[in-house]
């Protein structure tokens, strides 16, 4: 079995592909239920956004899994394979694996280090758990994941620094004020910078939200979404004297703000100790510079903010690379599950083969002495037992150790050589109650998706022993 991930984003694809592309809510058990019902794919799972669509996924062969889940993109596009292909990435195993991590932690976002594709991310794998669209390899994948996105945000400061200029704007208007919950706003303009703005100030909690734009329906829009007031181009002088902060944006070739006009406005105020904030963010300028002299006002410009942006980009990166050393650690401790699974059968057949032999040398004892108490057979019994775990518990942890090891798959045949077990025994340890105490036990995971985690790597090393009739020799792995 393969993890693969095939999908695309802002980097690979235009927004008119990544739309069609795009699985809604309503859409995402059907599809969920159709990859599901393929002989290729075990098990799914699809993160779907306004910038990525992708589909992890565990295939039975790597290659054929990849070009089924590219085939089925590219008809939710409407394009052929090889139009589609042009617009793809596909990871496969520890680049798959990796590519998630990444994902999760923001490290693969438009913005480094944003943290909405973390619920993102989240709530896909929710939804395919709950269609039973998951086993064993993505649950403990994507939980893993999940679980270090949320130690890159605890742990670093990667998603701490304000890196648009709307977001920084918003967040200078809060280190002047402190809170505000207690201010009230203007936004000029409603273009996306503005949007933006407004969309912050909100999250921000501002008491009052006023929106005004030369096209009066396009404010309104905007106040509606953002829980705000619209007025008219003609009002928004009047607004000057209720608020603590304005923010403009609007793409003017001339200022839309003078000082002579703002002047007036100061003087009808009623909160005269409060000062005001103006955070200019057009190119050219919506405030006329002179404003920044008139007494108890604050005025900061895009050149204020860019330089406070690069700042934090620059800090963003350098985190970064704390995260992506998280990320190689959290790889390498998946790998090392992984691979302890696939000895995860021999352990089991080995463990049921001792048992079977205690089991026969207790009958044997019981014919030949027939005057054994209760309480005798029950002391045999337990010692009889222990015997046999005390001599698999080394050969069983060098078993775990050897699975991680480069060439775990032959270490694995070796021993199943050497304690004469069988590849059939193996693919016969596959009753749940016998995987419940072999997880129990050892840890793994008895999760119900485990097995059919078993019976697929038991076949398909039934078929591996089965290409030659040769006998193999008996080659002594080297203990770590």
């Amino acid at each position: 079995m393969h993890i693969v991930a095939v999908g695309l984003n802002y980097h690979t694809a235009p927004v008119e592909i990544r739309e069609r592309v795009s699985v809604a809510d309503y859409e995402l058990d059907d599809l969920l239920a159709a990859l599901r019902n393929t002989h290729t794919v075990l098990e799914c799972v699809v993160v779907s956004t306004c910038n990525r669509t992708e589909i992890y996924a565990v295939v039975t062969t790597a290659h054929a899994g990849q070009d089924y889940l590219a085939t089925v993109l590219a008809r939710r596009a409407g394009l052929s394979r090889d139009e589609m292909m042009q617009h793809l990435y596909t990871h496969t195993g520890s680049d798959a694996v990796e590519h998630l991590m990444r994902v999760t932690c923001g490290l693969d976002s438009m913005v480094i280090g944003e943290t909405q594709i973390l619920g993102q991310v989240r709530s896909a794998y929710l939804v395919a758990q709950s269609v039973e669209a998951t086993g064993v390899l993505l649950n403990q994948l994507f939980r893993r994941a999940i679980q270090l996105g949320k130690q890159a945000q605890s742990d670093t400061e990667i998603g701490q620094k304000p890196v648009s200029v709307s977001y920084a704007a918003v967040q200078l208007a809060k280190k002047i004020y402190g809170d505000l919950r207690g201010s009230t706003a203007l936004v000029i303009g409603a273009g996306s910078m503005s949007r933006l703005s407004a969309q912050h100030l909100q999250a921000a909690g501002v008491q009052r939200l006023v929106i005004t734009n030369r096209t009066f329906e396009r404010a309104l829009e905007l106040a509606a979404s953002v829980g705000g007031t619209a007025v008219t181009w003609e009002q928004f002088p009047d607004e000057l004297a209720k608020v603590d902060i304005v923010i403009s944006s609007t793409g003017s070739p001339t200022p839309v703000l003078t000082a002579e006009l703002l002047r007036g406005a100061m003087k009808s105020r009623r909160r005269k100790s409060v000062p005001m904030t103006l955070i200019d963010i057009a190119v050219p300028r919506d405030l006329e510079p002179a404003i920044g002299e008139l007494k108890n006002v604050y005025l900061y410009d895009i050149d204020d903010l860019e330089g406070v942006v690069e700042a934090n980009l620059h800090e963003r990166e350098k985190q970064a690379q704390v995260v992506m050393h998280m990320v190689r650690e959290a790889c390498e401790d998946y790998a090392r599950w992984t691979a302890e699974q696939e000895v995860v059968p021999l352990i089991a057949a080995i463990r049921e083969k001792g048992t079977r032999i205690q089991a026969n040398v207790m009958e044997s004892l019981e014919r030949k002495l027939p005057n054994l108490s209760e309480h005798d057979k029950k002391v045999l019994q337990k010692h009889t037992m222990s015997i046999v775990n005390q001599i698999l518990r080394d050969p069983i942890q060098n078993m775990k150790e050897l699975a991680i090891a480069s060439g775990g798959s032959a270490h694995v045949r070796v021993f199943a050589e050497l304690f004469g077990v069988s590849a059939q025994d193996m693919a016969s340890q596959h009753s749940p109650m016998g995987l419940v105490d072999c997880a129990a036990t050892d840890g793994g995971i008895d999760t119900p998706g485990f097995v059919e985690l078993v019976r697929q790597w038991s076949e398909s090393l039934l078929r591996d022993l089965q290409v030659s009739d040769e006998p193999r020799p008996l080659v002594r792995p080297a203990l770590r």
